[in-house]
């Protein structure tokens, strides 16, 4: 296989496939349908598109959950998937509780608002300043400048108090869902993908951490290759982003594109050395990170309590009912 590119899949039959899995997975668990939270981005779009083709759109419920960083974008496409799919979509304003437990008073919160440039700066200049690697990097080390007081001082004034709404917000979006499921019955759906799974590209416990993810077995380029077939062109053709930082998509936050990381990640599953990937046209810049990335994610991977956002940030995420601001 080339250096550039990625298996290309046969999408009506992995579609095809999915749709069996998420019939067989209610079965197994008794339950009448499925919720899934709509960001109104690719991943959580193809999940609801295999959703509605396998249990049809009447036993899938949608859940678009913003916040005051999220963009009014993203509700209108949230929107849009929901009527082309023809299922009901509500919206939930998770400001009130996020300002409750006080995520936005640290400073840097604040100044995030201000521009996607500003953000863009901090996560490719200033932070590289002081710790010499992508910010995201930072937040997967647990020990994180122990010893180093100005370095730690630093790191919790700016990527710290970032990384702690960042994960509130997540934790309390799961938390969310799976009330709504329980009391209906339903099983919530997680819409995480293979290559953020591998480089730890989500909160451990948080909406993107369920334990039925239907597209996990998926790289990225795979999904992308799924909307195509599933999905109309306005939503295929959109940057990935965490939408909770203006400006700043994935990619930016992660330092490589999805396209290298899926094929440094298909090379490391086949155990391939270093040189043979390095030979491929991979620079040791990309494999590093790469490897990094999965190294020190590992921890996300493994089973672990519900409540670890809670103790690391004290923070207490409590879910209200009944639920304000629900459209």
């Amino acid at each position: 296989m080339p250096f550039n590119s990625i298996s290309e899949i046969d999408a009506k039959h992995v579609a095809n496939s999915i749709e069996g899995d998420i019939q067989k997975l209610l079965n197994a668990n008794s339950a009448k349908g499925v919720i899934i939270g709509l960001s109104g981005g690719i991943d959580s779009a193809v999940l609801a598109a295999l959703a509605v083709r396998s249990l049809g759109p009447e036993r899938v419920d949608a859940y678009h959950l913003y916040d005051r960083d999220s963009a009014k974008e993203s509700r209108r496409k949230a929107q849009f998937i929901a009527n082309w799919l023809g299922i009901k979509l509500k919206h939930h304003n998770i400001t009130p509780t996020m300002r409750k437990m006080k995520i936005y008073s640290p400073l840097i919160m604040k100044i995030i608002t201000l521009s996607g440039f500003i953000n863009r700066c901090l996560n490719t200049n200033l932070h590289r300043l002081f710790h010499w690697e992508p910010p995201f990097i930072s937040t997967l080390r647990r020990d994180y400048c122990n010893g180093y007081r100005i370095k730690r001082l630093f790191y919790k004034w700016g990527v710290g108090s970032i990384e702690a709404a960042f994960n509130a917000r997540h934790v309390y979006r799961r938390k969310f869902l799976e009330q709504q499921a329980e009391e209906k019955n339903w099983l919530v759906l997680g819409a995480a993908n293979q290559s953020e799974l591998m480089v730890g590209w989500f909160v451990k416990d948080g909406i993107d951490d369920m334990p039925f993810s239907p597209i996990k077995g998926l790289y990225k380029t795979h999904v992308l290759q799924l909307a195509k077939y599933l999905l109309p062109r306005e939503i295929q053709n959109q940057a990935p982003s965490p939408d909770m930082v203006k400006g700043v998509t994935d990619e930016c936050f992660l330092g490589v594109s999805y396209d290298t990381i899926d094929i440094i990640l298909n090379f490391m599953k086949q155990n391939m050395s270093d040189q043979e990937i390095i030979a491929s046209g991979i620079s040791k810049k990309d494999l590093r990170l790469v490897r990094n990335m999965n190294r020190l994610s590992a921890w996300k991977r493994k089973p672990e309590n519900v409540d670890r956002v809670e103790r690391e940030h004290g923070i207490r995420i409590k879910v209200e009912y009944p639920f304000p601001n629900i459209a």
